[in-house]
């Protein structure tokens, strides 16, 4: 009987390993949040850079970004589709940033006292959570969130490193009897945010935020010795934030300014034309680049021809697009005034000089196209 009972005695006397404890994956990129604030439940969104990690210690700079007016509502995430996030989906090597993205109400305002107060809680609470860097904290906002962002620059001048605003103001459109301080108006804001680096972004054809309000503002801070720069982009209507987002400087410049800011008097206005300047090509410059070239799959087909002296590319689409050319092997497809990416084709040549494939390049990714051999070689 012992023999028997001894199996089950040794099961129960042996040491159990317990399993290995998984630890769950440590997740990037745009992340669901949510807030407690008086009472209610507000959701919305912040972006982690792929290295980002919990126990390293590192401290990250972080940005606080606002949306704009199309991009109001409830469910936390409409604010991830445009702007600033949209630019750190095409380019997150160029944005190693927390990124701390809230959501403005339908029915409300960036400038409403609670919705300021909100941004400024979905920051604390991301900051302390991932590691935000209070030395390099910054604000971003756009046409409506630009208006915000005003607010937040005006009431907190001490906790931005630097500020990015883009087809904004202090003129909100809802309130227009503000424009009868136009007088009085910037320099409050200007005086009151003192030496803190802005970069103001507006299309010279926007209709829907005038113009003027990023001259007003900029007038405001030079005369009062501020650090400011003003790109107006020549040709764009309201949406110049892609643009704006997409310039491969603004990250760069941002990173380069810390709290407590140096003070430091600079201006510089700017016109950026929609395009570079377009030069004329010899025939024979046109003709070299001419000819049919496969996507990188090999399945489709676009063709390089052209008629007179003017140059076009007829997609594998079938669309027939002019091109314009900046040099000799490099070209652009011209756009419209909606803000939308420029389309580059950059030509590369052998050792001969013979075009053997050309780069499309629409600042968001790169396409490696191959010139098929000519039928006559």
């Amino acid at each position: 009987m012992a023999c028997m009972l001894w199996p089950n005695v040794a099961r129960g006397t042996a040491t159990k390993t317990p399993p290995a404890r998984q630890e769950a994956p440590q997740d990037t990129g745009f992340l669901n949040r949510k807030i407690e604030l008086h009472g209610v439940s507000y959701r919305f969104q912040v972006y982690l850079p792929e290295d980002w990690r919990r126990d390293d210690g590192k401290k990250w700079p972080i940005i606080l970004s606002l949306h704009g007016r199309g991009e109001r509502g409830s469910e936390g995430m409409w604010q991830t589709q445009f702007g600033l996030a949209e630019e750190v989906r095409d380019h997150p090597e160029r944005w190693p940033f927390v990124i701390v993205m809230p959501q403005c109400p339908l029915n409300a305002h960036w400038t409403d006292p609670a919705m300021l107060e909100l941004a400024m809680a979905a920051l604390d609470q991301e900051s302390a959570e991932f590691h935000g860097d209070p030395a390099r904290t910054y604000l971003t906002g756009l046409s409506m969130g630009g208006y915000g962002a005003w607010e937040l620059a005006k009431a907190h001048p001490h906790r931005w490193a630097a500020i990015a605003i883009a087809a904004s103001g202090v003129f909100w459109s809802y309130e227009p009897d503000r424009w009868q301080q136009a007088n009085v108006l910037p320099a409050e804001y200007a005086r009151a945010m003192g030496h803190t680096p802005v970069w103001l972004f507006h299309g010279s054809l926007d209709t829907t935020v005038l113009p003027r309000q990023s001259v007003l503002m900029f007038d405001a801070l030079k005369e009062t010795g501020g650090d400011v720069r003003f790109w107006l982009y020549e040709g764009l209507l309201h949406d110049c934030w892609t643009r704006a987002y997409d310039e491969p400087d603004l990250p760069r410049w941002l990173l380069d300014h810390r709290t407590p800011v140096a003070p430091e008097t600079f201006a510089e206005f700017l016109m950026i034309p929609l395009h570079p300047p377009a030069i004329k090509l010899t025939t024979a410059q046109l003709d070299s680049v001419t000819g049919q070239y496969r996507e990188p799959n090999g399945h489709g087909v676009g063709i390089i021809f052209r008629q007179g002296d003017q140059l076009f590319e007829k997609t594998s689409g079938g669309e027939v697009i002019g091109l314009e050319a900046e040099s000799a092997d490099s070209f652009f497809r011209p756009g419209d005034a909606t803000g939308a990416h420029t389309v580059h084709l950059t030509f590369e040549r052998d050792a001969l000089g013979h075009v053997t494939s050309y780069v499309l390049d629409d600042s968001r990714h790169e396409e490696h196209w191959a010139k098929a051999p000519s039928a006559n070689k």
